[in-house]
């Protein structure tokens, strides 16, 4: 008896440690985060690899909590259907938390937003060519943005401008380049990485165009857990020092928040 005792001890034994090794039904949880192309928040570098401000910065905060994080590129216009089907967990991607949506709606009253964690603006790009100057000047002229974005709700108040939209910020200012359309709204954080580079390089941003001071933070379906969990990660990769030389690394040092004191 003893020894058939000694044996199924064993066989525990080894179970446990196999189970151990190959993560036994423990494996991490993973979380979904929503994205689309944006440099120099998410974006592919030259080895074909998903990098960026938020990239990096999600990475850190969901491989803190114990979760595995898989990206989905999404289309912008279907964030909130996305959410709230449960098909994302999050929005992490220049997210502007501070606005109405062109429905009128507050975004805040969509989704359960983190902390701010960076500041933008919204603003107008042109061919340095065009003319165009001042709000007088886009009268009659074509304005392009991203549907569902912060841009689209700026790019329609401009009065007597057109507007038609598109699916991204990056295929706004292609028009642009085509000479297809007279002014894009994009995210200044965006505009910076682009406008007056490569294929851009004839392209500027009228300054006096710009927005007031945005705000970007993750948003999650109202009621979600994960929104508190994200905040007391920020505060603490604020504190040790992570998210500055993120932000250093993509040159958005002077925009991002590392203290989020006032927020709480």
């Amino acid at each position: 008896m003893k020894k058939v005792l000694a044996i199924v001890m064993s066989l525990v034994l080894v179970a446990g440690i196999v189970c151990a090794f190959a993560s036994c039904g423990g494996s991490k949880e993973s979380i979904v985060v929503g994205y689309t192309i944006y440099e120099p928040m998410n974006y592919l570098d030259e080895n074909n690899e998903l990098v960026g401000f938020d990239t990096e910065l999600a990475k850190a905060v969901f491989e803190n909590l114990g979760y595995e994080v898989i990206f989905t590129e999404i289309n912008w216009d279907s964030k909130y259907t996305d959410l709230d089907s449960g098909t994302i967990d999050c929005v992490w991607n220049g997210f502007t938390a501070n606005t109405a949506d062109d429905d009128g709606v507050l975004r805040s009253e969509k989704v359960d937003f983190s902390y701010n964690y960076m500041e933008n603006r919204q603003v107008v790009v042109v061919a340095k060519d065009s003319g165009i100057e001042n709000a007088k000047d886009l009268k009659g002229k074509m304005g392009i943005a991203e549907s569902g974005s912060a841009g689209e709700a700026y790019a329609k108040d401009f009065e007597g401008a057109k507007y038609k939209g598109f699916t991204k910020q990056t295929d706004c200012l292609l028009e642009i380049v085509a000479d297809t359309a007279d002014f894009a709204v994009v995210d200044a954080q965006l505009a910076k990485s682009y406008v007056g580079n490569g294929d851009y390089e004839n392209l500027m941003i009228v300054e006096e165009l710009s927005s007031d001071v945005e705000y970007y933070a993750i948003g999650f379906k109202k009621g979600s857990e994960l929104t508190a969990k994200v905040n007391e990660q920020l505060e603490a990769l604020g504190a040790d020092g992570t998210i500055a030389a993120l932000a250093e690394k993509y040159g958005v040092a002077t925009t991002a928040i590392t203290d989020f004191a006032d927020q709480k």
